[in-house]
C-alpha cells in the first residue's frame, strides 16, 4: 500500500502547491478588486491560507520520509520521531494560527455560521493533533519492545 499512498501525496503536495502560488493568492486579488472593503485583508488572507498549506506540505513530506522508514523496516528506530515531531509541529503551528483567525473573526463576526464553521475546524485541528500524539506514543512504545526484541534475539 505504500506505492498508492505515495502516488496520492504527491497528487495532494502538487495541488497543494497550485492553490498556494495560483488559486489563492489569485482569488483574494479577485474579491480585493471586487470588494473594495476586503482590500485590506487581501496580504494577511493570502499569507494565513499559504502558511497553513505550508503545514500541509510539511506534513506530506514527513509522512513520505515515515514511508520510506516503513519500506526499509526502520520504522520502529528513534529515526522516525523526527519526522512524527515535524507533522506534530506543523499542526500544532497550523492549530495556533488557526485560534488566532478563529478569535478575531469570531469577535468582529455579525453572523454565527462563519464562527461555527472555524470552531468546527479548531476542534478538528485539535482531534487530530491529539491523535497523533496517541499515535507518537504508541510508535514510542513499540520501537521500545521492539529494542527489546533486538536485545534479548
Amino acid at each position: 500500500m505504500v506505492a498508492p499512498l505515495r502516488g496520492v501525496l504527491v497528487v495532494l503536495f502538487g495541488i497543494l502547491v497550485m492553490f498556494q502560488t495560483v488559486s489563492f493568492p489569485g482569488q483574494f486579488a479577485s474579491m480585493a478588486r471586487e470588494d473594495p472593503d476586503f482590500a485590506p485583508l487581501r496580504w494577511p488572507a493570502t499569507a494565513i491560507v499559504v502558511f497553513w498549506l505550508l503545514c500541509g506540505q510539511v506534513v506530506i513530506v514527513s509522512t513520505w520520509k515515515l514511508l520510506t522508514l516503513v519500506t526499509k523496516d526502520r520504522i520502529f528506530s528513534d529515526a522516525s520521531f523526527k519526522w512524527v515531531d515535524a507533522i506534530l509541529w506543523a499542526i500544532g503551528a497550523a492549530w495556533v494560527v488557526l485560534v488566532g483567525v478563529f478569535l478575531v473573526v469570531g469577535f468582529n463576526a455579525d453572523d454565527p455560521g462563519v464562527p461555527l464553521l472555524m470552531f468546527l475546524m479548531v476542534v478538528g485541528v485539535t482531534a487530530l493533533e491529539l491523535l497523533m500524539l496517541v499515535m507518537r506514543a504508541l510508535l514510542r512504545r513499540a520501537t521500545t519492545l521492539n529494542t527489546e526484541m533486538q536485545a534479548v534475539i
